[in-house]
This record gives C-alpha cells, structure tokens and sequence, in this order.
C-alpha cells in the first residue's frame, strides 16, 4: 500500500488512521481495543455536549465521546456509516464516534513531525504529532488531552 513507508520502518510506530469530516486523524494502535459500527447510546443528564451516551460493550457500560464535536469541528448526525473506536486510557475504556477508519499506518520516525504552533493552546494540548505520508497530513490526537479525568471516572 505504501511501499515506500514500510521499507523505512526501522523503529516505527503503528497507528490507526480515521476521518473527521473532510479531515484524518489518527490514534497509537497500542491504545486502542477495538473498532465498531455504530450503535445507539443512551443519554446521559447534565453531560458534556461531545458525550453522546453511554453503550453496553459486553457488559461493560462505555461512554461515547463525538470526536467531531470534542475538536470543535461541530456535533455529528450518527449513522450506521459511523464506527466507533475503542481505546484505553489510565485504566479506563471509552468510544470515539468518528465517520470512518481509513488506515493503519505503519510509521518511521522521518514521517513524525512536531505541532505546528498554529493556536498554541490547541495545538499542542489536543495533538501529539503530525504524520506526515505521501500528500497526506495525519493529525495525533492525544487521548490525554481529549479525556480530562474527571469525564474517565463515568467509564
């Protein structure tokens, strides 16, 4: 697929690519438990905007973040082209509701760049790097910085 990638793969690291409206993200494969298609979720009172409910994952309730709307880029209309990605952050699971997965990545460190400081508040607090493949301009979202604590202790 990407020839040219995986023949500098030397020290790599792996990541799950997605999309975000027009926009591709990605998250460290090592973090991440599961990919779903979307279901429904049940509300939850007096909750953040970008937390869509709450589903049932095998008996384990799990909240469901709308990563569109976390990064500011509006509430999604969940549908059943939706999949929701399950990662694992400090000991606690959580669903992000993106429009789909595109890749796993393969990537050398030549292809790991730093946040440009664009909106230093941004930038650096919701991105941990920037992949940089072929034409394409990849986005780590740092789980960390999307997850305050006190929005993990529901999960």
């Amino acid at each position: 697929m990407h020839d040219d990638l995986e023949q500098q793969n030397v020290g790599g690291e792996e990541f799950i690519a997605f999309r975000v409206g027009d926009q591709e993200f990605c998250v460290e494969i090592t973090s991440t438990r599961e990919i779903r298609g979307w279901s429904q979720a049940t509300k939850l009172p007096h909750s953040p905007d970008y937390i869509i409910g709450v589903i049932n994952l095998r008996g384990t309730i799990l909240p469901i973040m709308d990563l569109s709307a976390r990064l500011g880029m509006g509430l999604s209309q969940p549908s059943e082209r939706h999949v929701i990605i399950v990662v694992h952050l400090r000991d606690k699971t959580l669903g992000l509701l993106v429009d789909s997965v595109s890749d796993i990545l393969d990537v050398g460190p030549d292809h790991l760049r730093p946040v440009p400081e664009v909106n230093p508040s941004m930038s650096s607090e919701m991105f941990n790097r920037v992949i940089v493949i072929e034409k394409r301009i990849i986005c780590e979202i740092s789980l960390e910085a999307i997850t305050p604590e006190m929005e993990l202790q529901a999960a």
